[in-house]
Order: C-alpha cells, then structure tokens, then sequence
C-alpha cells in the first residue's frame, strides 16, 4: 500500500465497527486514502513511522486520526496523549470515535487535546449518518494547517 496519501488514520480494534465505519465512509465518499490499524502501537509506529512504516514519508501526515479509546497494546488516551504532545502530530485532528459515554473519559479526552468526541450511535442508520457528518466536517469543511 501506498501510504503516503493517507488522509485518515482509523485506530479501531473491533472488526466489527471497523468494517461499518469504513462501509459508512466509502458510502460517503471519504475513504479513498484510508488507513486502518488495529491498537495503539500500530496507530503510533505509523504516525512516526517506526517497525513495519519506517519506509513512509514522515512529512506526509493524516489530515483526521478517528480513534478508538479501548485498544489493545497502547490505549486510545495514551495514544491522544501522545499525538497531542509531540510537535510532529499535535496539529492533526483527533476525534475519538467510542462507545463510552463516560463523563470522565469525555473530560478527560477534551484534556487532552481531542478535537472531538462522538460516542457510537447503536443503530446502523444513526451510524452512517454520523460518519458521514465527520468526513464532511473534518475532510471538507474544516480548514486544516499545512
């Protein structure tokens, strides 16, 4: 795969939400450069280009990082926490894509630097709709720094 076109890095363990989420963003015509990856570490080694990306452009970034918060390996708030403290990432935007709608996850989630938090709708409908509001906001409408 060509990974340096990439506009969104999808961090989602379930396969079964990631294969909605991605069905949801194809449908809506935003995942022609997507890249899914399965836990924490992958989603950072990618970033950084680090194991298996260490051949990626490191100056090519995601435009929108969609992130789960319970993942294997590195959690999902470990993972914000880091992308949100290194020059190198912190200018890309976050939105934390999760089925918790814990208070203190939110809090703590916006504390450390997310741009979004969208807890998952269960319905496949509200799903879809919901996706495809993201890739319209964040790949379209939002203005993004170089």
């Amino acid at each position: 795969m060509h990974f340096n076109s990439i506009e969104i890095l999808f961090v989602e363990d379930s396969t079964d939400d990631a294969m909605l989420t991605i069905r949801a963003l194809k449908k809506s015509g935003f995942a022609n450069n997507l890249h899914h990856v399965k836990d924490g570490a992958e989603a950072l080694d990618f970033l950084y280009c680090k194991g298996v990306y260490s051949l990626r452009n490191k100056n090519e970034k995601p435009r929108l990082i969609l992130l789960d918060l319970k993942l294997p390996k590195i959690s999902g708030l470990e993972v914000l926490k880091e992308i949100k403290s290194n020059p190198e990432s912190c200018s890309i935007p976050v939105v934390i894509l999760t089925s918790s709608k814990e208070d203190p996850d939110i809090q703590k989630c916006y504390s450390l630097g997310a741009n979004s938090y969208i807890a998952k709708p269960v319905e496949s409908d509200n799903f879809f709709n919901v996706i495809k509001e993201i890739g319209l906001y964040w790949m379209v409408l939002s203005q993004l720094p170089n």
